[in-house]
């Protein structure tokens, strides 16, 4: 049986379907409760990545801070993070990449 129209949000979906992107899925999850499929779930091991215990301090001016922080926020995210994944992307980057193979 086909899953739930939007035009009838009270009709239950039978199962999950297949979608063709996050977008179609979030929006079948803002008319649909999990708990419709609590019977075609099946519990899956979660590996979580390695404790992040190492640490470095980084000082910035109190205009830089603050662009860091507006710019996290506007991402839902804290500065720390952010930093990290900013970080992360420029040592992984093309460009760095290739200074470090010569």
């Amino acid at each position: 049986m086909p899953a739930k129209s939007k035009s009838n949000p009270k009709e239950k979906a039978q199962t999950i379907p297949d979608f063709a992107s996050r977008e179609e899925e979030a929006d079948f999850y803002d008319t649909h409760s999990l708990s419709e499929f609590w019977d075609e779930l099946e519990p899956v091991k979660v590996k979580f990545a390695k404790n992040l215990s190492k640490g470095i301090t980084v000082r910035f001016d109190e205009d830089t801070l603050n662009e860091l922080r507006r710019k996290a926020r506007a991402i839902g995210m804290g500065p720390t993070t952010y930093v990290r994944m900013l970080v992360m992307d420029k040592l992984r980057s093309p460009e760095t990449l290739a200074l470090c193979d010569g």
